[in-house]
């Protein structure tokens, strides 16, 4: 068995944000936002386009969007390149999912709670070594919430998730190890197989699984990927050449 790599957004769209992947998505946010508490019961998953409700506004994508059974709002983004201005992108999006949600003559009190989940395949937040973090509205001295949950960035490193398979112990961590080292297995893990979710997640991902299409799309954005690290990272030579 080969599998695709999940964290091309083809590929994390096809597993996570496809017609049958309901119970693959809840599985996996629960685990990440509710250390594997089954807070979530049930979700839509809806397009991640986001229109722009005024013309001359930026269209915006996400990589999977879901609505939650009491109407809060979930956008996820797999980002495998560190851009310029990524950060605020991450923002942008989560606060054009919050204000577009009503129209014209809605009350305010409709307004749902977001929840911005964006997995980096680089270090974003280098002054720190924790894997997860999570941002929210807060009052600077008393750190109170503005109003909690109606707008939450919650960030996952994955170069900061350094476990083996033999000591994943948390479907949590049994997720992140899918999302990083599924390329390089050629079986399910038996340890992964206890997870129905997580086995479904890799017969999605299962190339055999795939059609010629849809094989040609996954290494087209595997190609592009490695294209970008590499004028990325000749960028950065040059910089401290000029330095020197």
């Amino acid at each position: 068995m080969r599998f695709i790599n999940p964290k091309t957004d083809f590929a994390f769209k096809k597993i996570f944000g496809s017609e049958r992947s309901k119970g693959i998505l809840i599985s996996f946010l629960n685990a990440l936002l509710y250390d594997d508490q089954p807070i979530i019961a049930d979700l839509e998953i809806i397009d991640p386009y986001l229109a722009p409700r005024i013309q001359g506004m930026k269209d915006t994508y996400v990589d999977v969007r879901a609505r939650l059974q009491d109407g809060r709002r979930i956008i996820i983004e797999m980002q495998v390149l560190n851009v310029e201005g990524f950060e605020k992108r991450v923002l942008y999006n989560a606060a054009k999912a919050y204000s577009t949600q009503l129209l014209v003559g809605d009350r305010y009190h409709l307004l749902q709670g977001v929840v911005a989940l964006t997995i980096t395949d680089f270090v974003m937040f280098p002054d720190h070594a924790d894997l997860q973090s999570a941002y929210a509205l807060k009052e600077k001295t008393r750190l109170t919430d503005y109003r909690e949950g109606d707008l939450e960035l919650v960030f996952v490193e994955l170069p900061k998730f350094t476990k083996t398979l033999e000591e994943l112990t948390t479907i949590k961590d049994k997720w992140l190890y899918f999302l990083r080292s599924a390329p390089d297995l050629q079986m399910i893990p038996e340890k992964m197989e206890t997870v129905p979710e997580i086995e479904e997640a890799f017969q999605i991902a299962n190339q055999a699984n795939m059609s010629a299409e849809e094989l040609d799309i996954q290494e087209r954005k595997m190609f592009f990927i490695l294209d970008q690290r590499y004028l990325n990272d000749k960028h950065k030579r040059l910089l401290e050449e000029a330095k020197e």
